[in-house]
């Protein structure tokens, strides 16, 4: 993992910031934020989407003790329907970043926007398999929003949240057709009008 010469400084606190849900038609988006430790390094950070659920579980709870600060914020699916994916997506990062219990220096932010925090940063493209700290941000948000949807699997027996996890997969579309929309779907995309 490597960082850029803008932001290579052993005395700052760096939070990286990344978020997961973005294309799922189901489910809120959730975004976390991480300030890592230096003293406290922790081996395998990756883009959350290369790993396993098994080594994201065992990473987020190394992350979790090792880091030092972490948060984790949310926007429902109502909220997504009231002021759009992008906007959702920031209040997001906004809410992980506003729980943070350490202030951070600069922010590094997975993708090709910043969110309006109240904080020094840039967007990184790509920065989820690149920079640890978003790295671990991605992980973290991840599991959190998986053991939600576990949790509407549970809710809403048959819609097989557990399993697509909220994307519009050809099962999920199914399910939809069959079973019609739950509150937790997202009435402003396409794929979940039709069935309204």
């Amino acid at each position: 993992m490597s960082r850029a010469a803008s932001f290579d400084n052993p005395g700052r606190r760096i939070a990286g910031i990344d978020e997961v849900g973005r294309g799922c038609i189901a489910g809120p988006v959730v975004a976390a934020a991480v300030i890592l430790n230096p003293s406290r390094p922790i081996a395998g950070l990756a883009d959350s989407k290369t790993l396993s659920a098994n080594k994201r579980m065992a990473l987020a709870a190394e992350i979790k003790t090792n880091a030092l600060c972490w948060a984790v914020g949310r926007a429902e699916a109502s909220e997504i329907d009231r002021i759009n994916i992008l906007q959702a997506t920031f209040v997001a990062m906004q809410r992980a970043f506003a729980m943070l219990a350490v202030q951070p220096d600069y922010i590094l932010v997975d993708g090709n926007r910043m969110p309006p925090i109240a904080c020094d940063g840039e967007a990184v493209i790509g920065g989820d398999a690149k920079i640890a700290e978003i790295s671990a941000a991605s992980i973290l948000a991840k599991v959190a929003r998986d053991s939600e949807m576990q949790w509407l699997d549970r809710l809403y027996p048959g819609y097989q949240f557990a399993m697509h996890k909220g994307y519009p997969t050809q099962t999920h579309r199914a399910v939809l057709a069959a079973s019609g929309v739950t509150p937790h779907h997202r009435r402003s995309y396409a794929p979940v009008k039709k069935f309204l």
